[in-house]
C-alpha cells in the first residue's frame, strides 16, 4: 500500500474475534488505526486499546474520523447495522456469514452500490496465502474432481448465540461456510446441491449439516458439526491431481501450515511460514479504502455461499 493518512477504524462488537484476532490485526497492520470501538459497555471497548471507547454503535457509524466500520456481531445483527454503516457513508468489512441469507447479501450489495461504498464479509480465510495457491492450483485442474471439505468441534456453550434460531445459529451458518466455500472454489459457483441432511439439536438450530454438491466439474462433499470431535480438512482428487490441506485446514493463524499436491503422480509439500490473515485481510481492505489495488473477497463469491447455505437447508428440510 502507497503512503497514504492511515485508514481509520471502528468497531462494532468487542467480542473474541474482535478482540483476539481483528484488533491485534489493525495494530499490527501497516497504514491503519483503530480509531474507535463500541460495545455495550465501553471498558469493554477499552480493552481492544482504541484511541477511544465508545457504548454506542450508532455514534461509531456517524463518527467523521471513522473510514471503515468493521462488524464483529451476532449474525441477526448483520443486516441492520451493515446498512447503518454504508447509509452513513462508511465502508464495511463484516464478520461471516454476511447475511442470514442470499436475500439479506442482495440488500446489503445494493446498498453498497448506492453508497458508492466498500463491503466486504471477513471470511479472513481466504487472505492466507495457503488458500490463495489453492485457488491458483484449482484453476489448473482439468477433468472430473472429487472434493471433500469439513469443519468440526464440540462444545458450544449451552447461552451462545450459536443455538439461537433467532439469532442466525446453526452449524451452517456458523461454520458451514468455510467447507461450502471450499467446495465452490473446487466446483464453481454454479454448483447445486444434490443431497443435504442435518440433525437439530433441542434449541431449533442444526448441529450438524452435511451435503453433497455437484457440478459440471465434479462433486464435493461437505460436512459441519458442532457435536462432533474438532477437526478440519480439504481434500480433491482430479485425474492425475491430488490435493490435501490438513487441520487445521480453515484457521491456520500465526503458525506456519502445509500444502500436500500430487501432480502425475510426483508428490510434494508446499510449506507456509507463520501468517496473520487476519492482518492481511485489514491491509487489503484498508488499501482498497484509499484507492489502492489490493484483493479483497468479492460480493458475489460471498452470494454465492449464501445461495448454497439457503438450497442445502432447503433440501435438508425435504428429506
Amino acid at each position: 500500500m502507497t503512503s497514504h493518512v492511515p485508514v481509520r477504524w471502528g468497531f462494532l462488537g468487542a467480542g473474541f474475534v474482535a478482540s483476539r484476532g481483528v484488533a491485534p490485526a489493525v495494530h499490527d497492520a501497516t497504514g491503519a488505526v483503530l480509531q474507535v470501538v463500541a460495545a455495550r459497555e465501553s471498558t469493554r471497548a477499552a480493552l481492544l486499546e482504541p484511541v477511544r471507547a465508545v457504548d454506542s454503535y450508532a455514534a461509531v457509524c456517524e463518527a467523521d474520523d471513522v473510514d471503515v466500520v468493521y462488524l464483529s456481531l451476532p449474525n441477526d445483527d448483520h443486516l441492520p447495522w451493515v446498512l447503518t454503516a454504508l447509509e452513513a457513508g462508511k465502508h464495511v468489512l463484516c464478520e461471516k456469514p454476511l447475511g442470514l441469507d442470499a436475500a439479506q447479501v442482495v440488500e446489503m450489495t445494493a446498498a453498497a452500490v448506492r453508497s458508492g461504498t466498500m463491503l466486504v464479509e471477513g471470511s479472513w480465510n481466504r487472505w492466507h496465502p495457503r488458500t490463495r495457491r489453492v485457488e491458483e492450483l484449482l484453476d489448473s485442474v482439468d477433468g472430473p474432481t472429487d472434493a471433500r471439505a469439513w469443519f468440526t468441534f464440540q462444545g458450544v456453550p449451552p447461552d451462545n448465540y450459536r443455538l439461537d434460531p433467532h439469532r442466525g445459529g446453526g452449524a451452517l451458518l456458523d461454520i458451514g461456510c468455510y467447507a461450502i466455500a471450499a467446495a465452490l472454489m473446487t466446483l464453481g459457483d454454479d454448483a447445486t446441491v444434490s443431497v443435504a441432511e442435518q440433525h437439530t439439536g433441542p434449541t431449533g438450530v442444526d448441529l450438524t449439516t452435511s451435503a453433497t454438491l455437484i457440478s459440471p466439474r465434479g462433486k464435493a462433499e461437505i460436512t459441519t458439526s458442532f457435536e462432533r470431535p474438532e477437526s478440519q480438512g480439504w481434500t480433491v482428487s482430479a485425474p492425475g491431481f491430488e490435493l490435501e490441506l490438513p487441520h487445521p485446514a480453515f484457521t491456520s493463524w500465526r503458525e506456519g501450515s502445509t500444502l500436500r499436491v500430487v501432480e502425475n503422480g510426483v508428490e510434494r509439500v508446499e510449506a507456509f511460514g507463520p501468517c496473520d490473515a487476519y492482518r492481511l485481510m485489514v491491509e487489503a481492505v484498508s488499501a482498497r479504502a484509499v484507492g489502492d489495488a489490493a484483493w479483497v473477497l468479492p460480493l458475489v463469491t460471498s452470494l454465492a455461499v449464501a445461495r448454497t447455505i439457503d438450497r442445502i437447508a432447503q433440501v435438508a428440510r425435504t428429506v
